[in-house]
């Protein structure tokens, strides 16, 4: 089912009709609505509050209900003034083209709405699908723009120059109406993006509606599409930027925008209250919760930096101060809201403290710190904090999968004494390569590009390097795993690094099985997985369908109906506990290097998304909405 012709996902109006604007001042032409400016300068509205130190927690969430009830029975009351004095209507401020000329826009954009809307009930697997079906998008666009742009074909008659890859791919959607939540502003929580969730680059928060700014640090609804005549303000992203800023994850001290001259990281002028300033300050006073993102250093993120939110927070104070610089700034007091999921920027700082010295920072929990038994590249831990359940410590650790001897000899693997004669890294015109159709799976940090039937690696009688592009998931896993304990699912798997989009996992390993074998098998109760039963996932990444009407999955190399079971019954490793989701964040992809014959494939595992540290994995067994959390061992 595409997201279009999904059920609406229901929201409570939060707006009413233009009304007569007051005071404040209106503001001049909104320059913001399109993805690549900010708000324009506006004249002082307020004066500055006094230094209040602010009220107690538990006594803004009652004060901030009642200010909000008030906003909306103001609302309503201008909004009929207005129907009495039609010549008063107010006319939507149209955007204005970009400053910017990294992006080029190919047709005019409808304006982002100032509709201010809260989500109510909803259907989480539908709202989750179209979120991860935007950002499917988003990076397999970016992977084959970098693609095309060092081949110097495909989108090269669209833009005609070189500029960002992640900026293009965000264009192109916003072309054909694929960003999110564009037809709305939704107060609060986003549907279908989780706490915890990354994100390495601005122009996917706007891609999904999470922060509608691609520089701005304030997201707001300003004055002149307010239904109030008030800007407010929705989501702010904190990366470092200001000098002055204070962050101690659950309190944060936020400083305002301006004041900084171009390219400079301290204030030069005083900061006025006005644009995203003013519209965090009506928020506080409206008691409007404020999305929160951090923008974190990371190795992991191809730009060095990744942004991941951190959930809601109220303002309960803000002030005019003296910074560091000598200049007059304007200073926000948030709480983060109780009773949320942890902070995922805590979980990452956690993540990295279990890589250096697990048992200190979690002394109780551990049953084993390596079940691989240093078979695998990272080790893979085992942790149970729940019950008494030890399971996984009672089979053998396989690393690779054992194939029957009729996998390596016969027709159907007539070429295995074939390789490339590449000397050093492949080229598109190498014997490997055209088995593949003429293009790689990979790009050249072993993310994968599209899904297919089938992938060809580079093998062993190949002669190019072990540093070839063309040699990924044979290397085995590159991430620390954990098995651990779940009231949810059973037993579960998760990293304790960031995971990428595209990148390998690890491979599905245990005891392959035959056709008739399988039967016999699977008569006496044996634990076995069916690679011909996993749904085409693999299909989905890579989809640009949605920018590319002609688009086709790719069909060669071709791929014979499975018939093979894998036994994992005795023998198996960390992928067998992989959980099932009808929305997973993983999926199968079959690739064969050490032999040729197509019936007998590696089947390895491949991410989704962009997978946070210590967030389950999930995979579809194909198996459909059952309720199952892992294999049944």
């Amino acid at each position: 089912m595409t997201p279009s012709s999904r059920p609406p996902v229901p929201f409570p109006d939060l707006n009413l009709a233009p009304f007569p604007k007051l005071e404040p001042k209106p503001e001049p032409p909104d320059h913001h609505q399109t993805h690549l400016g900010s708000a324009g300068p506006l004249d002082p509205l307020l004066p500055p509050p006094s230094p209040d130190p602010g009220p107690h927690p538990a006594a803004v969430d009652v004060e901030s209900a009642a200010l909000f009830t008030e906003y909306l029975r103001l609302a309503r009351l201008y909004s009929a003034a207005a129907a009495d004095h039609q010549h008063l209507s107010l006319v939507p401020v149209p955007a204005t083209a970009a400053s910017s000329s990294a992006i080029v826009a190919r047709k005019k954009r409808k304006p982002r709405s100032a509709e201010m809307v809260r989500a109510s009930v909803y259907d989480e697997l539908h709202v989750r699908d179209d979120v991860r079906r935007a950002r499917t998008t988003f990076n397999s666009l970016r992977s084959l723009l970098l693609r095309d742009e060092k081949k110097g074909d495909a989108f090269e008659e669209i833009w005609g120059k070189r500029s960002r890859a992640d900026l293009k791919a965000a264009t192109l959607m916003g072309d054909r109406d694929l960003w999110l939540h564009r037809d709305r502003r939704i107060i609060g929580a986003i549907p279908g993006i989780n706490i915890g969730d990354v994100f390495f680059f601005r122009m996917e928060l706007c891609v999904v509606g999470l922060h509608g700014q691609s520089q701005a640090g304030i997201d707001y609804v300003p004055a002149s599409r307010s239904a109030t005549g008030e800007p407010i303000a929705t989501s702010i992203i904190v990366s470092g930027g200001y000098e002055d800023d204070e962050d101690s994850g659950l309190v944060l001290v936020y400083t305002g925008h301006g004041g900084r001259g171009s390219n400079m990281l301290k204030h030069c002028t005083d900061q006025k209250l006005e644009g995203g300033n003013l519209a965090m300050e009506r928020s506080m006073n409206y008691g409007i919760e404020i999305r929160v993102i951090r923008g974190l250093k990371s190795n992991r993120s191809p730009i060095g930096k990744i942004y991941v939110y951190d959930g809601l927070y109220k303002i309960v104070n803000c002030w005019m101060d003296v910074g560091k610089s000598g200049f007059g700034i304007y200073k926000y007091k948030l709480l983060r809201i109780e009773g949320q999921d942890e902070m995922g920027s805590g979980i990452l700082k956690l993540a990295e403290e279990l890589k250096v010295n697990p048992l200190s920072a979690r002394p109780f929990g551990y049953l084993s710190l390596d079940i691989s038994m240093g078979k695998e590249n990272f080790s893979v831990s085992m942790f149970n904090d729940i019950d008494d359940d030890r399971e996984p410590l009672l089979f053998e650790y396989l690393a690779r999968p054992i194939f029957p001897v009729e996998a390596f000899h016969g027709k159907a693997n007539a070429d295995a004494g074939n390789g490339c004669e590449c000397i050093s890294n492949c080229s598109a015109d190498c014997y490997c390569a055209k088995k593949n159709g003429g293009e790689f799976a990979y790009d050249e940090n072993g993310i994968l590009l599209r899904g297919k039937p089938l992938i060809y690696e580079c093998g062993p009688l190949c002669r190019c390097a072990p540093s070839c592009p063309n040699r990924v998931s044979q290397k085995g896993v590159k991430h620390q795993l954990e098995v651990f304990r779940s009231k949810e699912t059973g037993w579960g798997v998760r990293s304790l690094d960031l995971i990428l989009a595209g990148t390998f996992i690890c491979e599905f390993s245990g005891i392959v099985l035959t056709q008739q074998q399988t039967e016999i098998f699977s008569a006496n109760g044996h634990c076995l997985v069916h690679p011909g039963q996993f749904p085409e996932r693999w299909k989905e990444w890579g989809d640009v369908s949605d920018i590319l009407p002609d688009y086709m999955s790719p069909n060669f190399p071709s791929l014979p109906s499975l018939n093979i079971s894998i036994d994992v019954s005795t023998a198996r490793n960390v992928a067998c506990y992989l959980s099932h989701s009808c929305c997973p964040n993983v999926f199968v992809q079959f690739v064969l290097f050490d032999h040729n014959n197509v019936s007998y494939p590696h089947v390895m595992i491949f991410a989704m998304e962009n997978i946070p540290p210590l967030r389950e994995l999930s995979i579809d067994y194909g198996i459909g909405d059952e309720s199952v959390g892992k294999l049944t061992m």
